[in-house]
């Protein structure tokens, strides 16, 4: 049977943020498919996780991204646990997987979570041309390929010349495998509607997120600047937005507004997904799917978002649940918001035949071992 070393060069656990659970949860759900050791920075929590063995042995300094004895050490990992593939998380530490590949005899394993190259050039880094290339090299050399939603592996397959029997999708997921019950939903309405006083007649609105992410910040301010002016020229539409996440900044979080409530960080973002009525995905900005709004539809919610926001998901998934409008053309944006607002209709079972974390990795582990090799 295949064993499989994965390399996450950064800290993941505890996870806390949307890409530091795709990670986690994918290392979970993929653990009970294939033998698996997650190697990774000191600064990582082995007790975080759930169902595999962490190594967290290689160095927190930035010099790790180049440091050439790490090969030796994966070289010995590699013997210790007989294992046929090794596996990275984001391609910066391609040059060791390759170096792996060619002299160690096994199977190399790229798990894309963007384009990273063109996330860089979104946010206007001038060197994301270099990575770019780097970012194709690597992609070339492995044997499997694995990208965050189909129009990256799209994008690959184009522009870095892949083989597609190389590649797969290998999405952002989710841990339940059906929509909230009724009761649960009203459960968490009446919680939500007593605690932030929002009347019945009010339509809940809700965006979180980490905003110490740029493209999430700016999206919180595309709300309270744009979105909700335009919202309170609806007079036939009473609404509240509850604003949940980490590192709202001070001038935003003290800031009182008649139709904004600022949660801030919460222990239990499923009572606020199951207690609202409509996600808002204002995203402009980088690259990848966006995993707020693949679980926000999960939870049954309605959702409006820009394309840029919606990347990955299809509306045909969503059984006319999930919205979407240019990035920056605001007033459509809330025409969409108001047009969901009576709208009544149920996630379908498809949408979670596809983002179930137990479907997508064990499609994932037999892409990987269809070929293996007794080496």
């Amino acid at each position: 049977m295949a064993t499989v070393i994965s390399i996450v060069s950064y800290n993941f656990l505890p996870a806390k943020v949307g890409g530091q659970k795709g990670i986690a949860l994918f290392n979970k759900y993929f653990s009970k498919q294939l033998p698996f050791i997650c190697v990774t920075v000191e600064r990582n929590d082995p007790q975080a996780a759930e169902g595999y063995e962490v190594l967290n042995i290689l160095s927190n300094s930035t010099w790790r991204y180049i440091n050439v004895f790490n090969f030796f050490l994966f070289q010995k990992l590699i013997k210790k646990h007989q294992a046929s593939h090794i596996m990275l998380e984001h391609p910066y530490l391609g040059w060791l997987g390759v170096l792996l590949k060619w002299f160690c005899g096994v199977k190399l394993v790229v798990h894309s979570h963007n384009i990273e190259g063109l996330r860089w050039k979104t946010l206007g880094k001038w060197w994301w041309k270099i990575l770019w290339r780097y970012e194709k090299y690597t992609h070339r050399q492995a044997d499997y390929n694995f990208f965050i939603h189909d129009d990256d592996r799209n994008y690959a397959l184009q522009h870095f010349g892949l083989n597609p029997m190389k590649c797969i999708t290998m999405t952002y997921g989710i841990e339940w495998e059906k929509i909230p019950t009724q009761e649960e939903i009203q459960s968490c309405r009446i919680l939500i509607r007593e605690k932030y006083q929002i009347s019945e007649n009010e339509t809940t609105l809700l965006f979180n997120g980490a905003f110490n992410y740029g493209p999430n910040l700016d999206a919180l301010k595309n709300i309270i600047q744009i979105i909700d002016p335009l919202l309170q020229k609806e007079k036939h539409f009473p609404y509240k937005i509850i604003i949940c996440g980490k590192d709202i900044p001070k001038e935003i979080e003290e800031k009182k507004y008649s139709h904004i409530l600022i949660a801030g960080f919460v222990e239990d973002i499923s009572i606020y997904f199951k207690g609202s009525d409509i996600f808002l995905n204002p995203i402009t900005e980088g690259g990848g799917i966006k995993t707020k709004l693949v679980e926000a539809l999960a939870y049954n919610l309605n959702a409006v978002s820009t394309e840029n926001g919606a990347i990955g998901i299809n509306k045909d998934w969503c059984n006319g649940k999930l919205l979407t409008c240019k990035d920056h053309h605001w007033e459509d944006f809330v025409r969409r918001i108001v047009q969901l607002r009576l709208y009544n209709a149920d996630m379908p079972d498809s949408y979670f035949e596809h983002f179930y974390w137990g479907n997508s990795t064990s499609r994932a582990a037999k892409f990987i071992t269809a070929k293996v090799k007794t080496y």
